[in-house]
């Protein structure tokens, strides 16, 4: 089955209205895969850096490359620089469109990164974690940043996970070891409490899935395997991943919400894992009936988790219909048909 099939015809020209320019053009992009090139294209991509919210975001930035303080940018949440770049990212933004982003791009990492590839909420490796190396990872790229300081970053992302060559805790004779966040591989973190993090393992994937096949190592490879084992050893439909000190999964899970920072749902595992390519994949095959039963009778998905006056826009009302999160749901719906996922 077509994934138009599955889409109510009106929700796509929701989508399409001008009002909103930036989802008007990740609808085209995305769901239309119009050629970078094509006139219809560029003009939207236009409109919604310079008439929606990506320009509202960029205006709010120092002409240094931050947002609201200077440094590496984690606070204050979530107008930093570090919530600023993922919004950027998940708006559509690019750097071919405003070299703004690019300077953004280059000070987060010169005041973020560290030598061994950790991307720090304070600069130094002990503050760094999955959500975050994730998140940055997967930003830099869907903005279209080229650094090679972003190799160490997917290098220690992905042996932070399998435990190569990164030592423990406590052994202070090597700086490439982990810390009381990130403290040991298979998505462990210490948010959550010393449990494996499926919140954590969401943004790894999603960045993995970024990453051209020609740039993913054996090490990264590997990497991959380990999340999806971790994300299959349940039916992520039921979110039955460790849960730090609750003894039932967040309800968080079932709230689709844009922007997506480190609180998760799951369409965003849905997301990470048709990004990889296992759309029809039978323990994702729930998960798809999930997202499709999520929307209302007029095939629109409503917004259940936001950020309202807490970031630089405002996204819409809860429970009411909202463009972001239909474009998020009909991207998977999309990518899990063409994977052969209602055949």
């Amino acid at each position: 089955m077509a994934w138009q099939d599955l889409i109510n015809p009106e929700t796509i020209n929701w989508l399409l209205e001008e009002s909103n320019p930036g989802v008007r053009y990740l609808t085209l992009r995305d769901l239309f895969d119009l050629s970078q090139n094509d006139p219809q294209l560029i003009s939207a991509r236009s409109a919604a850096h310079h008439d929606g919210p990506i320009a509202t975001v960029l205006n709010e930035m120092h002409p240094d490359g931050y947002w609201v303080e200077p440094g590496p940018g984690y606070n204050p949440k979530y107008r930093s620089t570090v919530w600023s770049l993922i919004l950027l990212s998940q708006l559509g933004a690019s750097i071919l469109e405003d070299s703004r982003i690019e300077t953004a791009c280059h000070y987060y990492c010169d005041h973020a990164l560290t030598d061994f590839g950790q991307f720090s909420s304070s600069g130094t490796p002990g503050g760094t974690v999955d959500c975050l190396q994730g998140n940055m990872c997967a930003a830099l790229l869907d903005l279209g940043y080229s650094d090679r300081r972003l190799e160490s970053a997917f290098e220690w992302m992905a042996r932070s996970q399998t435990g190569e060559g990164v030592a423990p805790m406590g052994d202070k004779s090597t700086a490439v070891r982990y810390y009381a966040g990130k403290l040991g591989p298979d998505f462990v973190c210490g948010s959550n409490n010393k449990f494996s993090c499926a919140w954590g393992a969401a943004k790894v994937m999603i960045a993995f899935s970024r990453l051209p096949s020609s740039s993913r190592t054996p090490l990264i490879e590997r990497t991959i395997q380990h999340g999806l084992d971790f994300f299959f050893s349940v039916d992520p439909a039921t979110a039955a991943y460790p849960s730090g000190w609750n003894d039932k999964p967040s309800g968080n899970w079932w709230k689709f919400g844009f922007p997506v920072f480190y609180v998760t749902d799951i369409l965003q595992i849905a997301e990470a894992l048709v990004g990889l390519g296992y759309g029809n994949h039978p323990r994702l095959q729930n998960t798809i009936k999930l997202i499709l039963n999520k929307q209302n009778q007029q095939g629109q998905w409503c917004l259940d988790y936001g950020y309202t006056e807490k970031t630089w826009v405002d996204f819409g009302q809860k429970k009411q219909p909202n463009k972001w999160v239909t474009l998020r749901a009909a991207r998977v719906i999309k990518a899990a048909s063409n994977q052969g996922a209602f055949n």
